[in-house]
């Protein structure tokens, strides 16, 4: 098991857009992937867009990525470059 802080970047925070990349990514992968805030008990399956909406991440949020599984660290790799790279927002 991998983890991982991380804080949004981008100015729109995780919204639809941003959410959709993220899905996308995270189903390449077989390993299990969720997002926990930090700052209270919200989590989201990094796989369902609906699940991380509900988080209402905005920007300067930070997260903690934990992925498990067999790709754990090709899926970590690629989820850190998403969020570090803002989306392809900034």
């Amino acid at each position: 098991m991998l983890e991982k802080k991380i804080t949004i970047i981008n100015s729109l925070g995780l919204h639809a857009r941003a959410a959709s990349q993220l899905v996308k990514v995270a189903n390449i992968f077989e390993s299990t992937i969720r997002l926990n805030r930090t700052d209270n008990s919200m989590f989201a399956d990094a796989k369902s867009i609906l699940n991380i909406l509900t988080l209402a991440a905005s920007k300067g949020t930070e997260l903690l990525i934990i992925v498990e599984g067999n790709d754990e660290a090709a899926a970590m790799g690629s989820i850190i470059a998403l969020f570090e790279n803002g989306f392809g927002e900034l």
